[in-house]
């Protein structure tokens, strides 16, 4: 167990995927959780699975992390700023305008009350699917809004540090509009893509390979929780839309007569774009750095991944990413192996040696 920065106890109000994970991750580190929740069921599994213990009466957190709908989330915040007086809150909504001024107006002491959100989580929701990991690595943006004291706001950064994430300061404006691009319009695009597939052919969607299942994984998002987050972030969400509307007319007035003068030419500028784009998506460990990738033909018998797995590593070679895709009705999955584009040739060979399939 390896030294914790904070000292504890840690209350922690809402026990789902987050607030679990914030449990069970501190608890990691030997710090004592508190938990709370409207649900008692809830609230007995995350115990259950060792996340913290159940309030109780004379409780005195050093820390409180708000974990609630991003709809109540000010309302809780309030509570527990005049519940606990000695205590510094937090919270871990997605979107921070609406919540810092909700609570101003309000007249919340501020000057305990720093916002924040970890851009981790998973399509599943609840303590069940709570992991100590989740935010390894991570970025957790804090949300200053210079109210509150350094000496005061230490607590927070070590939480954050405690759990094994990166911090980032952003002013609620300026997080708001962030994940309106990176998260909020994506969860939008996803779930409208996904929606084209209810009266597809059932021929059609047996052709799904990966590129639509990563275009549509997150579409099996909660529904109501995003018709909060979207609420709360219309604005900057809207903007980004928009703009997005005006690329898709271009390209649908393109399509429209590709014979056109200039309209293959249209079309191919609007498809480098999105290569321009996607380079800048940062990669392993937050590095704008490139892999090479080969697909491998891995038979679905137990054992075979972890075979594939130790062949790599036996050719010195170290997987940086992975995607698995399973063909229709065949006995065969796909798993394509991100590596350094300088050991690409060498393990290709390597691994055919030992008798695997490489596609193409």
């Amino acid at each position: 167990m390896t030294e914790s920065r904070l000292t504890g106890p840690v209350r922690i109000v809402g026990v789902g995927l987050l607030g679990s994970s914030i449990g069970l991750g501190l608890r990691a580190k030997g710090i004592e959780v508190i938990l709370a929740d409207a649900s008692p069921t809830h609230l007995a599994i995350s115990v259950d699975y060792g996340a913290g213990r159940p309030a109780t009466p004379g409780d005195r957190p050093q820390l409180i992390v708000v974990c609630v709908p991003p709809d109540v989330t000010a309302d809780v915040v309030a509570a527990e700023l005049d519940a606990f007086p000695e205590a510094i809150v937090t919270d871990v909504a997605s979107v921070k305008v609406a919540v810092f001024e909700s609570l101003r107006d309000r007249g919340a002491d501020l000057s305990r009350y720093i916002g924040t959100h970890p851009m981790a989580g998973r399509e599943r929701g609840g303590p069940m699917s709570a992991r100590a990991d989740l935010f390894v690595g991570r970025p957790w943006v804090v949300v200053d809004h210079g109210n509150v004291s350094y000496q005061d706001a230490s607590a927070i950064d070590d939480l954050i540090l405690d759990l094994g994430a990166t911090l980032v300061e952003l002013t609620p404006e300026q997080h708001d509009a962030a994940v309106a691009l990176v998260s909020h319009v994506p969860q939008v695009v996803s779930s409208l893509m996904a929606r084209r597939l209810i009266e597809a052919p059932h021929a059609s969607v047996n052709l799904a390979g990966q590129g639509l299942r990563d275009v549509t994984r997150i579409a099996a998002s909660d529904p109501e929780l995003w018709v909060q987050i979207l609420g709360q972030n219309a604005q900057p969400v809207l903007e980004i839309l928009r703009g997005y509307r005006d690329d898709l007319d271009r390209f649908i007035d393109a399509l429209e007569n590709m014979d056109a003068p200039g309209a293959r030419r249209r079309v191919a500028e609007e498809l480098f774009g999105g290569n321009t784009g996607f380079e800048r998506l940062p990669g392993k460990h937050g590095v704008d750095r490139r892999y090479a990738s080969l697909t491998v033909m891995v038979d679905d018998r137990p054992g075979q991944l972890a075979k594939l797995f130790n062949d790599v590593g036996d050719a010195g070679a170290n997987i940086e990413d992975l995607r698995l895709e399973h063909s229709p009705g065949a006995q065969v999955g796909l798993a394509e192996i991100s590596v350094l584009p300088e050991v690409l040739e060498r393990l290709t060979d390597e691994l055919a040696a030992r008798g695997w399939r490489i596609a193409g």
